[in-house]
């Protein structure tokens, strides 16, 4: 376990290149670094000029179909120096927490593939394909393979005692011809038949984001994600600095409507952040001004002016979003006297998440869909 921390502030700025700041990148994989076999235009390239300059490049990843040595050959065929050390997987992390709770040798059942058999084996425990093994735990993992067959095999076992673990929750897989169910719509297959929930390993509960920390030293991490549910609210959960890129899932208005704990503390078009330094955002009253930009939320909807960089401008619309949605609306002075009966009036809530309009700004730097 690592020790508590508690993530740096949203919109933090950041006065040297974040490759510098930082001694490891914890990297998701898929719309970070690649969709489906290919990879995101430019990402490798801007690896190679962070791993120059000193930063380690870890790769953390929710997916647990491929053991980390075929992801890691993957990635080499990029251009990358990448090893399976390098590799962190919701598989492997799985099989962690089940070999802190059972003995070495200890049947579990996989309902997954090849990327939770090896994990498993790593951590000194036995991969089962049968619930006729008495397995002591239930692995699932995401793998195309999975069969009714073994999603029915799965429930028998956990209806028989058996402790579940499940890798990851994400509902949806992003792949080449697009979005596709993930292992959290498997999951929910299984849940339909039983009466627990599993434990799980992966982003955005700590886990994967612990295990991955420990396995590659790293001391400053900074976590790199294009989806704020998962990537950025691990970073929250285990308080370390967070990246997020627009290269996948989530996109601007995603991160207007986004709650706390899902906030990121940097924010970029694509990898090429690493290299850069971050502006932060100046607040004065009612206004956010980041770079050449300054926003205000007038009448339920966000005001721009200026001009300058796209991402500046978006940093002054999201810091002026956020603080609207935080605090209570038309905060006024305490009054001289009480009232009525001496009591104060309730300040008025703010607006929700998602109601103030951002359209027009977002079209005004140039960053509309």
């Amino acid at each position: 376990m690592t020790d508590k921390r508690e993530s740096p502030a949203p919109l933090s700025a950041c006065d040297e290149p974040l490759a510098s700041r930082y001694d490891v990148a914890l990297l998701d994989l898929d719309g970070v670094v690649y969709v489906g076999p290919d990879p995101v235009p430019d990402a490798p390239e801007n690896l190679r000029k962070a791993a120059k300059e000193g930063l380690r490049i870890g790769y953390i990843t929710n997916n647990a179909s491929r053991p980390a040595v075929v992801v890691a050959e993957h990635l080499a065929s990029f251009g990358l120096d990448v090893i399976a050390e390098d590799v962190v997987t919701s598989a492997q992390a799985a099989a962690k927490l089940i070999a802190e709770e059972f003995p070495k040798g200890s049947p579990v059942l996989v309902v997954g593939g090849e990327g939770l058999t090896s994990a498993l084996e790593e951590y000194g425990l036995k991969p089962v394909r049968s619930s006729d093994a008495h397995p002591v735990a239930v692995a699932q993992g995401f793998h195309p393979d999975v069969s009714w067959v073994m999603l029915a095999d799965g429930a028998h076992a956990i209806n028989e005692g058996a402790k579940w673990y499940a890798t990851n929750l994400d509902l949806t897989i992003p792949t080449a011809g697009g979005m596709a169910p993930g292992n959290g719509t498997l999951v929910q297959a299984i849940r339909a038949a039983v009466e627990v929930d599993p434990v799980v390993a992966g982003k955005p509960e700590p886990p994967l984001l612990e295990t991955s920390i420990e396995r590659l030293k790293a001391k400053n991490p900074l976590m790199i994600g294009d989806r704020l549910d998962s990537d950025i609210a691990g970073a929250h959960a285990v308080g370390i600095a967070s990246l997020w890129v627009a290269t996948g899932v989530h996109d601007a208005h995603d991160l207007a409507r986004a709650p706390k704990n899902e906030r990121p503390t940097y924010i970029a078009a694509d990898l090429s952040a690493l290299a850069q330094k971050q502006p932060g955002v100046k607040v004065d009253g009612p206004k956010h001004t980041c770079g050449g930009w300054t926003a205000e939320v007038v009448n339920g909807a966000v005001a721009i002016k200026g001009e300058g960089e796209p991402y500046d401008g978006l940093r002054a619309i999201l810091s002026a979003v956020w603080t609207a949605t935080d605090e209570p609306a038309g905060k006024s002075k305490p009054a001289a006297k009480a009232v009525g009966r001496g009591r104060r009036p309730l300040p008025k809530p703010g607006p929700a998440l998602g109601s103030i309009a951002i359209d027009a700004a977002l079209h005004r730097v140039g960053l509309d869909k």
